[in-house]
């Protein structure tokens, strides 16, 4: 059994009337609307009909509210205040516990998934939402809150966002897992890891700023051509392989430091290369932040701050 109330008017047609009513004018109404002027007569018809009574005076020059339509006049715009004003403070509401992030499969799998549980344990009352993308290029900005990527410091920011970065200065180090180490034995040097080992080698949007090459170049060591390779577009199944024990692969060390700590990985050689790109979080500009994307800004920086200031 339905609990519509039979006795409320047709509510599609109470704007057109709003607005009417108080333009007194279908015309100016109409192009408040959007709509066509017979497309909002027929709207007034409408409610008359319901209601049985007329509640404009159609006159040669205009027309003017009948008693009965100043009455419903004032109960309308008070009924749509109050709403307008419900409706504001729901979305304000909401805003408040809303926050979307926008982030790589790589960063979300490895790294943003296991802050978060610590963040919601913080703050339950929150709901999160997670996009990924392999770059914020493909993202429109109204999309999301914060987004955190890797970019290159040389380049300038993505249009319409403003980057500040997650780690002071970050290092590319290789890593291999403990399983991997055990079957093959210890790396001795660069050129042993070349010749003997597995080189995971990613093929994507990095391939120009987080290579083999520049590592050994880096490191003072030759590179060339390895031995055996497993090459991928994806950097995500990449280091899903090194996990996997399938070889050596080039990560940034802020960003494997849960890893590193959990022992899943670890480092195959000592050297470092720094990294020509850094962690972002990158913020829309001209937008402004709501509380919950106040909170997790702050609470991120700091604990990468404090994660790489004690390191794994």
């Amino acid at each position: 059994m339905s609990h519509r109330n039979v006795d409320l008017p047709p509510l599609n047609c109470l704007q057109p009337f709003e607005a009417v009513a108080r333009h007194l004018s279908f015309t100016r109404a109409a192009q408040e609307l959007n709509l066509t002027q017979s497309a909002v007569s027929r709207q007034i018809k409408r409610l008359e009909k319901n209601l049985a009574r007329p509640l404009f005076h159609r006159h040669n020059l205009g027309i003017s509210l009948t008693p009965a339509g100043e009455r419903y006049f004032r109960t309308i715009q008070r009924l749509l205040r109050e709403l307008d004003r419900e409706s504001a403070e729901l979305r304000r509401r909401g805003a408040e516990r809303q926050l979307t992030l926008a982030s790589t499969p790589t960063i979300s799998s490895i790294w943003l998934a296991r802050l978060l549980p610590e963040f919601q344990r913080l703050y339950p009352e929150l709901d999160i939402r997670i996009l990924c993308s392999e770059s914020p290029l493909h993202l429109d900005v109204s999309e999301y809150d914060l987004g955190l990527f890797y970019h290159l410091d040389e380049l300038p920011a993505p249009l319409g966002l403003e980057l500040t970065p997650v780690f002071a200065g970050e290092q590319v180090i290789c890593v291999c897992s403990p399983d991997y180490l055990s079957r093959k034995g210890p790396i001795r040097d660069p050129q042993h890891l070349l010749q003997e080992h597995r080189l995971l080698i990613v093929e994507d949007h990095y391939h120009d700023w987080l290579t083999w090459a520049d590592w050994f170049s880096a490191v003072g060591a030759l590179y060339h051509a390895p031995q055996y390779a497993l090459r991928t577009n994806s950097y995500r199944l990449l280091m899903q392989s090194a996990v996997m024990g399938q070889g050596v692969a080039l990560g940034w060390e802020s960003l494997l430091q849960d890893e590193l700590a959990a022992g899943r990985l670890q480092r195959a050689l000592p050297q470092r290369m720094p990294s020509r790109g850094r962690l972002n979080l990158m913020q829309p500009h001209h937008r402004n932040p709501p509380p919950a994307v106040r909170r997790f800004r702050q609470w991120l920086l700091e604990h990468a701050h404090l994660a790489q200031k004690t390191g794994p």
